[in-house]
């Protein structure tokens, strides 16, 4: 729960640009997927579907 300038500091390398972005996570296998607010009552949906 920390945030990049603490990371930097603690590893002392730079870090990638857009680190801890919600684009960056999706795309290194962090999250599975990002949905917009307006969105999420039907991913949810569709979901447990899915799952069920």
């Amino acid at each position: 729960f920390t945030g990049p300038r603490v990371i930097k500091q603690t590893i002392k390398e730079d870090l990638p640009k857009g680190f801890q972005t919600s684009e960056f996570n999706l795309e290194h296998g962090l999250i599975d997927m990002i949905v917009a607010r307006q969105d999420l009552k039907e991913a949810v949906y569709k979901l447990i579907n899915y799952l069920s």
